[in-house]
């Protein structure tokens, strides 16, 4: 095997190319069937699973001078202000701060020069639509925004959520503030700042610089900022429904120098499980829900381990790529009485490739088998429903160029060549994919510190990101 090639990235662009004849090479960074080395024929890996054209480094071929302009004009102090103003509106989902984050984006693009489509989403109506992707916060109505860079059909779509989960427990936030950016050590803190408002800025921050270096798109770029990501994505898919599209996308996610081109789903379960109640003194008169409770969760345990194997490459390297877990249980309401209800909520990924109801077809087929078992549940059997949002898997489509561009514009651009992997949690990507879109994701943070009280984004990511879709946009929509 030929060693690997070193790869200058200064003022340059990686130019990759399919190999002439079944050879070795060692893909770096690469997982699954990404990971060298492996065989190349015709481009392809010859080994089966999620496959794309991949091959020898070729040539290094000079940057534009037009991207070359671009890059020069990312401004990333003027990234990290936007932040700033982004994260200071506490844009909770549910909360009316939501359309305030998303006005901020409208002002935003129309400053650019973009088309500006900011709407109110009537999520009564919608919620009517029977592929609707249900929501856990309530919500009367939401609000839509597209920009787009100029007239026909866009070339490439750049999404982001301005949404963001709550800041829990106030005292673990330094002054009690989650909303007030903090910069340490290359380090930009709060809440939203990598989940994902970071993201949004970064490619704003690209689109900025386009403008600042008179670079004009032969087709156009759109920007889609949707809320309601994080408990379902009713912000995406009236955002679809309402007819905007694009030729390709790329979800700014915090991704850590990665292209995530797959996601798993996720749904959420609620259990409920009869008992007895009866007088605490007196247990054995009756049937304590909570003990009923606590023999189905082996039960879960086995399920989820059947369904994490034969596992996508893209999701092999993952520890529990479908993970199942229960995160509430209420029980009870007297302690001298035995419970008659247990009810429990929790989290059951969905895998790739698996329908939603296939999904929940089997999840169902396990609890009930466990009742079946037990002499009580077989006569009061555990109910089992799924409120909330419905994340079904999606994924990029095999062999379509733009995971190629993307990985070329990421080094072209300063960074690292990047892994291609799959992740274990659902977003918007499904959505989009679902309308024959192909759809990655790309962007600043590790989503290891997403909804957490120490949520934080490197400013050398921002930048990272901001300059490569800068470029990204102008070899997917070309020059003018």
């Amino acid at each position: 095997m030929p060693p690997r090639p070193s790869l200058p990235i200064s003022n340059s662009r990686l130019v990759l190319s399919p190999s002439a004849t079944p050879e070795w090479y060692s893909v770096p960074g690469g997982r699954g069937p990404f990971a060298g080395p492996r065989r190349f024929v015709d481009g392809l890996p010859a080994d089966r699973g999620f496959r794309v054209r991949f091959c020898c480094v070729t040539a290094v071929e000079p940057r534009t001078v037009a991207e070359q302009r671009a890059l020069d004009a990312v401004d990333i102090d003027a990234i990290v202000d936007d932040l700033r103003e982004l994260v200071a509106i506490p844009s909770v989902g549910g909360s009316t701060a939501e359309h305030d984050a998303q006005q901020w984006c409208a002002d935003r693009l129309s400053a650019l020069g973009h088309r500006v489509d900011h709407w109110r989403i009537d999520v009564r109506e919608i919620a009517e639509h029977p592929d609707f992707p249900g929501q856990e916060a309530h919500r009367d109505e939401a609000y839509g925004c597209v920009g787009v860079s100029g007239e026909g059909d866009p070339a490439l779509v750049l999404c982001g959520h301005t949404d963001v989960v709550p800041p829990g427990d106030l005292d673990r936030w330094p002054n009690r503030d989650p909303y007030s950016l903090r910069i340490s050590d290359g380090i930009a803190a709060g809440r939203g700042t990598c989940d994902m408002k970071g993201g949004v800025v970064a490619f704003l921050g690209a689109l900025t610089a386009l403008r600042t270096a008179g670079v004009e798109l032969a087709r156009p770029v759109a920007v889609h900022a949707v809320v309601a990501e994080e408990d379902g994505g009713l912000g995406a898919f009236a955002t679809l429904q309402r007819g905007h599209r694009g030729e390709t996308c790329v979800i700014a996610e915090p991704t850590q120098n990665t292209i995530v081109a797959a996601n798993g789903g996720s749904l959420t379960f609620r259990l409920e499980i009869p008992g007895q109640s009866t007088h605490g003194s007196t247990r054995y008169r009756g049937v304590n829900a909570l003990d009923k409770l606590a023999e189905l969760l082996p039960v879960l345990r086995e399920l989820e381990a059947r369904r994490n194997v034969d596992l996508d490459p893209l999701v092999e390297h993952l520890e529990i790529p479908y993970p199942l877990s229960v995160g509430t249980a209420r029980v009870g309401d007297w302690a001298s009485t035995v419970p008659d209800l247990a009810v429990a909520e929790g989290r059951y990924g969905v895998r790739l490739g698996e329908s939603v109801e296939q999904a929940k077809t089997e999840f169902a087929a396990a609890v009930a088998e466990a009742c079946a078992a037990d002499p009580w549940l077989a006569e009061h059997p555990v109910r089992v429903t799924w409120p909330g949002g419905i994340f079904a898997s999606g994924r990029f489509p095999e062999g379509h160029p733009l995971l190629d561009e993307t990985r070329e514009v990421i080094i072209a651009a300063g960074g690292p060549l990047p892994e291609v992997v799959g992740a274990p949690y659902g977003s918007d990507l499904r959505q989009y994919a679902a309308t024959g879109m192909p759809t990655l994701q790309y962007g600043p943070g590790d989503v290891r510190y997403a909804h957490a009280d120490d949520e934080h984004v490197s400013i050398a990511d921002l930048e990272q990101c901001a300059r490569t879709f800068a470029l990204l946009a102008i070899r997917r929509c070309g020059t003018a």
